[in-house]
């Protein structure tokens, strides 16, 4: 059974929700070179449903957001705006591979304080 919030705090936070999903979601597919149609095509939806998203008029399921999370590199908290922090999905590569991205990692580090 589905809980229905009709209350002013519950509809704000809904939209707020949806804005952060829509902000996340542009920024990764811009960062990814990607069109709307292109991240629709991926995920096999309509472009117009990614530009809903994206403009806050609706937001993926569950589904979706896993789906996303996935092609992003991302957690699904970091979609829902729950977790700031970026995290990197390691598993696939080798500890070679893991090696070179954390010295990449401390590479920016030391630069940046530089």
């Amino acid at each position: 059974m589905a809980i229905h919030c009709q209350s002013l705090t519950c509809k704000i936070y809904r939209k707020v929700v949806r804005a952060v999903i829509g902000e996340r979601i542009s920024e990764l597919r811009n960062r990814a070179n990607l069109s709307q149609a292109e991240l629709a095509r991926k995920l096999s939806v309509t472009r117009s449903s990614v530009n809903a998203w994206e403009s806050s008029l609706s937001a993926p399921t569950a589904v979706y957001l896993i789906e996303l999370a996935k092609l992003f590199h991302v957690s699904t908290d970091y979609l829902l705006g729950v977790d700031e922090g970026r995290h990197i999905d390691l598993s696939g590569l080798s500890e070679e591979e893991i090696g070179i991205l954390y010295s990449l990692l401390d590479y920016f580090d030391r630069h940046r304080k530089a």
